[in-house]
């Protein structure tokens, strides 16, 4: 049976469903498509019938994320919210050897399965895997969406820095939405494709965290890395970081600008490796030092203002993880999930949590397989792995979370 094609009368007719993974990254991304004449929405159920749809429609030996975005997917559907004719998804699709690569495919049986064969799924990937009439990347789009990353990236990092501290609670989630709503209202002109516009947001931002009121005190710093979708997901990771606050940790994580600049680095590196076109390895090359000039310019500004800490540069991150992996191993996430243990460790935070989920086979040997080799260089270091999976008790999680706790460092 041939897969159903979102075609280009689709585009003014349908409603494209999105899965949760960052809540500001994706809110603005959905702006965006918006913008270009799509209607997309943002799904945000997530309660238990997520988890059971997922099990009912997906076997329970694959990846975990697979099953929670499949599940959220399915749940919307049956919810009552849309018209059935006039809905589809989107889902990303790396190509990669992930079993990621392969999420769409399991989607679309599980649609089979259920009954709802007929709605299309778009695969959003930038080497152009699978066709639609309908759904087509512009180069204005890709920059915008770039913009999201790069501001969804720095929202997150001072909202990170600034919560655990606000002398007034409420003060920074607050401020967070009143720039997400002014930076949503800007992405639906035009003006937001120029640079020098989004750069201007960068120092009004950072000004306005710096005003919210803070304590003087110390806090236990706590980072997460692990597979990109638990890491991120509070769906995922059974709301990992308001945990984390609760139990008084201030919460460090990774920028999605990295993994991006992950994908790109990995053109470079297979090209070494195992041969390829020139041509191929300098648009990889162009569009590597296009995102790391990007992300310096995020980081001297955070620097130029001087409140709060920058996230390390990805050509540093790099060489950090040159003594431990070869940068071959590159399935899922690869030599990155042990290059942002690094990347934390070099920026202070000895306390670091794995979230490993399960029937992710890369995440646990370039996670938990490198804890062993990390510590013996960096032996203050604070490493747990803590799992994923449909049937973990997320009181078990926390157990092991607040175990790694007792023994964290401050700093």
């Amino acid at each position: 049976m041939e897969r159903p094609v979102f075609t280009k009368e689709m585009k003014e007719t349908h409603t494209i469903l999105l899965p949760t993974m960052l809540p500001i990254h994706f809110s603005l991304m959905s702006q965006i498509l918006n913008q270009h004449g799509y209607h997309t929405v943002v799904l945000s159920n997530d309660s238990r019938s997520v988890v059971n749809e997922g099990l009912r429609n997906v076997h329970n030996d694959t990846c975990y994320p697979a099953l929670l975005v499949i599940g959220q997917f399915i749940d919307a559907l049956e919810s009552g919210k849309y018209d059935l004719d006039k809905v589809a998804l989107l889902i990303t699709q790396t190509g990669g050897g992930c079993r990621a690569s392969n999420y769409i495919h399991l989607l679309r049986k599980a649609l089979q399965k259920s009954g709802y064969g007929h709605i299309p799924v778009i695969s959003l990937s930038f080497n152009g895997m699978e066709s639609n009439p309908g759904f087509k990347l512009t180069v204005p789009m890709v920059i915008q969406l770039l913009y999201a990353v790069l501001l969804g990236d720095l929202l997150t990092l001072l909202s990170n820095q600034c919560t655990p501290y606000e002398v007034h609670k409420g003060d920074t989630s607050a401020l967070v939405e009143r720039w997400q709503q002014r930076l949503l209202e800007e992405f639906a002109s035009t003006k937001i494709v120029r640079y020098g516009h989004i750069q201007k947001f960068y120092d009004q931002i950072l000004s306005d965290f710096a005003k919210i009121p803070k304590t003087g005190e110390k806090k236990v710093r706590v980072g997460i890395v692990g597979e990109i979708y638990v890491k991120y997901s509070p769906l995922g990771n059974n709301n990992l970081e308001q945990f984390l606050l609760s139990e008084g940790a201030e919460v460090v994580v990774p920028g999605l600008l990295d993994f991006c600049m992950y994908c790109v680095y990995n053109g470079l590196v297979d090209q070494k490796l195992y041969g390829g076109t020139r041509a191929k390895y300098e648009v990889s090359k162009f569009v590597y030092n296009f995102l790391l000039k990007k992300q310096k310019d995020v980081i001297a500004a955070i620097e130029r203002q001087g409140v709060f800490q920058a996230q390390t540069p990805f050509d540093r991150t790099v060489t950090l993880s040159e003594p431990y992996i070869g940068h071959g191993v590159k399935m899922g996430e690869g030599w990155l999930l042990t290059a942002e243990i690094l990347e934390l460790i070099h920026e202070g935070v000895r306390n670091v949590i794995c979230t490993q989920p399960f029937g992710c086979l890369p995440n646990h040997i370039v996670a938990k397989g490198m804890i062993r080799a990390i510590k013996e260089k960096n032996p203050d270091a604070n490493l747990v792995a803590v799992d994923y999976d449909p049937g973990a008790s997320a009181v078990n999680q926390q157990n092991r979370i607040k175990l790694m706790l007792a023994n964290a460092k401050i700093g």
